[in-house]
């Protein structure tokens, strides 16, 4: 106590800090680190083809829609900011949709969330096995073995550090990022140079919409293959709770980082389109590699490891949301107890990141599973319309509701309607039946939901079986609870 019994506000923080819950230990910079980590994967190094394919080759079209995909990517990351400066809690969309929507459609989006996105991480987990162990044998493919026990190693590298410290995580983060940008730079330079240096090479740019336009159709196709480049732009409101400054941070940080990757997209296809033709960049399994191939043949290699260290970037932001989300779901009783609580000694949710991780591993042992994945991503695109109907929703219900950063109303609008639009287009020009088995698996949710969480239903030896867990992590509930 101060004077005349008035706290002393040196204790009040100690007491704070000493509290069990998420600590706030990511800042700016770190806040880009993970965005920028998010999104660029190995699709830009790989083969960024899909959307020249689409496009009928037609160069001008094909860096519109480059264009045009990062500004929608732009629009959706500013409506989350505002979400995320409004209600700073762990969990992302799920937080945001439940506030908004209620519980039902926010359980909805954790259980298809906790099917697809750990899938998700475990196809990256592979793919980096993939260009890591490529080296060493050459033409021939590396055993599947091989591949699937490196991949779990790396998921559950991963998870324990994701699990022991966010700050390692973050630092982790930062340095991957800055490697994946730094390889971004050579190809985007390299082509910024030999367009001041060769005439023919800017010539290819002189008459870029000359070739055939490809029809409304097509033009969607590429949108889509757009769109995927672009993913992971909504990763920072999973860390709001732990982000220094929110209310500043959030859209600064969403600010800086996408449009950085927007230029960088353009200048990297931009380098592609100087030293190869578009039927080149078409036919090449690996555009990057082959780019090298040609600009810098005695330093090729960095490519390819290039390759490998965006994609380990890349599952360690994924790996971090994740552990979030399900730690949020748990928080609000969508999901076992045991995965809300956080380790006693580094305050990070431990078991979040052991469950999500041991799902994760699961599909890696088969890996025929997650070919399935590939037909949930219409659900990503329903949760963001539902993610930003929510905003809408909380606009007129709870006008009140501090929000230092507020969006242009018509944004989200527009983003529902997109949504809408990504969700229906696919499974009514292509309609498939693992389409159908993806919306039956959501309906599934049902099931869980009614009992366990409506109506409350529990087992009393779930609760034993809890309480043994938490003496074995050493864990215990956090004092705060995520939205």
């Amino acid at each position: 106590m101060g004077k005349g019994g008035k706290k002393d506000p040196k204790d009040v923080q100690r007491k704070e800090e000493a509290k069990m819950q998420l600590k706030r230990n990511i800042g700016y910079f770190e806040g880009v680190s993970f965005i920028i980590g998010s999104i660029v994967g190995a699709g830009i190094f790989v083969s960024p083809t899909g959307v020249l394919k689409h496009s009928l080759l037609n160069v001008g079209v094909a860096l519109t829609i480059w264009t045009a995909s990062g500004l929608v990517s732009l629009m959706g990351a500013l409506c989350y900011a505002e979400l995320g400066t409004a209600l700073p809690f762990c969990g992302g969309e799920y937080s945001h949709i439940k506030r908004g929507l209620g519980s039902l459609p926010a359980f909805v989006f954790i259980w298809t969330s906790t099917f697809a996105k750990p899938a998700s991480n475990a196809a990256r987990a592979l793919l980096f096995a993939e260009y890591a162990t490529q080296p060493f044998y050459g033409i021939c493919p590396p055993p599947d073995v091989l591949k699937k026990c490196l991949a779990l190693a790396v998921l559950w590298s991963l998870g324990i550090l994701n699990g022991l410290s966010v700050k390692m995580a973050a630092w982790v983060q930062a340095v991957f990022t800055l490697l994946k940008m730094m390889a971004l730079s050579v190809i985007a330079v390299g082509g910024i140079v030999l367009i001041a240096r060769q005439k023919e090479s800017l010539a290819r740019f002189e008459d870029m919409f000359g070739s055939e336009i490809p029809d409304a159709s097509q033009v969607a196709e590429a949108f889509f293959q757009g769109l995927y480049a672009y993913g992971g732009w909504w990763s920072l409101n999973y860390m709001a709770e732990e982000m220094k400054r929110p209310s500043r941070n959030i859209p600064l940080t969403v600010m800086t980082a996408v449009p950085a990757v927007i230029v960088f997209y353009l200048l990297v296809n931009i380098s592609y389109l100087t030293v190869l033709t578009p039927k080149e960049i078409v036919s090449s399994v690996a555009v990057a590699v082959t780019w090298a191939d040609r600009v810098i043949p005695s330093v090729a290699w960095i490519i390819p490891l290039s390759v490998a260290v965006s994609i380990f970037g890349a599952l360690n932001s994924s790996m971090f949301t994740l552990g979030r989300l399900s730690y949020a779901g748990s928080q609000s009783g969508h999901l076992p107890l045991l995965i809300s609580m956080l380790n006693v000694h580094s305050c990070t949710p431990a078991p979040a990141m052991i469950f999500s991780t041991t799902i994760a591993s699961i599909f890696i042992i088969p890996s025929d599973l997650i070919t399935l994945t590939n037909y949930f991503g219409f659900s990503g695109w329903l949760m963001i319309g539902l993610t930003c109907a929510s905003l809408i929703v909380l606009r007129y219900r709870e006008p009140h509701l501090h929000r230092p950063y507020k969006v242009f109303l018509p944004i989200p609008f527009m983003m529902v309607a997109m949504s809408l639009f990504l969700v229906l287009a696919p499974i009514i020009w292509s309609p498939n039946l693992q389409y159908v088995y993806a919306f039956l698996f959501m309906l599934g949710s049902l099931i869980i939901y009614l009992p366990f969480i409506h109506f409350k239903l529990r087992f009393a030896f779930l609760d034993k079986i809890t309480c043994h867990l938490q003496l074995l992590l050493e864990v215990c509930p956090a004092e705060g609870k995520c939205e």
